[in-house]
């Protein structure tokens, strides 16, 4: 488990791709739970121990996911999702150049429950829900395209389902759009960052996680490297 950052109030995991925030049907052991026996052992902590789930990341996603370990810490970061006073930060591996360097692109999304999968149109339709995003294009390697997405809503796949809208499926993504997939279910999704004001201290707290270590984020990071020179 890579703890990114820990205070008495919160802490912070780059999760690898595969796990999941919490329990779902699957009956798979969430990373939460692995959290907590790390706190139960690293304090030694008798009985339950409290962890709050401040947000989800989906289970073929990797990057920084943030957990309370108080109540109060919990329900003030709730808060600060909810009036978004946190910022992410995502990088996309996409397959297609997408059609403007740097854009904002706003669709209307409706989910499908049975298939877990949401679908997103351009106008405005009965049980729709508003998503937004900002992305810039910050490198590319042979046909792949490296993308910096800010989120300004929080919906279910919305990066998933907007950067596809627009003919960029996300490598390994086949739900929306890719060919085929990772050979270990993941897709080339990462959450890189994550920015706020502190719950309790009140001081601003910026958060990075570097991506899984494989071949086309490794050739992205070097990439990048050599043009930061």
């Amino acid at each position: 488990m890579a703890i990114l950052y820990e205070d008495n109030h919160l802490i912070a995991i780059n999760k690898k791709s595969g796990e999941i925030s919490q329990g779902d049907k699957t009956g798979d052991s969430p990373l939460g739970d692995t959290v907590k026996h790390y706190l139960k052992e690293k304090y030694k902590k008798p009985g339950n121990v409290y962890l709050g789930v401040v947000h989800r990341l989906d289970r073929p996603v990797s990057g920084v996911i943030l957990f309370a370990k108080t109540g109060k810490a919990a329900t003030r970061m709730s808060n600060k999702l909810r009036d978004r006073e946190i910022q992410k930060t995502y990088w996309a591996v996409v397959k297609n150049k997408p059609p403007e360097i740097e854009a904002t692109i706003t669709h209307y999304l409706i989910k499908n429950e049975k298939l877990n999968k949401s679908f997103a149109y351009k106008q405005e339709k009965q049980n729709t829900k508003i998503a937004k995003l900002h992305y810039k294009l910050i490198a590319s390697i042979n046909n792949y395209y490296l993308l910096e997405i800010k989120p300004e809503t929080g919906r279910h796949h919305q990066i998933r389902v907007q950067i596809a809208a627009i003919g960029c499926p996300i490598k390994g993504d086949i739900k929306y759009g890719f060919d085929r997939t990772n050979t270990d279910g993941s897709i080339h999704l990462h959450a890189r960052q994550i920015e706020f004001m502190h719950p309790v201290k009140n001081d601003p707290v910026s958060i990075f996680a570097d991506p899984p270590n494989d071949i086309i984020w490794n050739a992205f990071a070097e990439s990048m490297k050599v043009n930061m020179r």
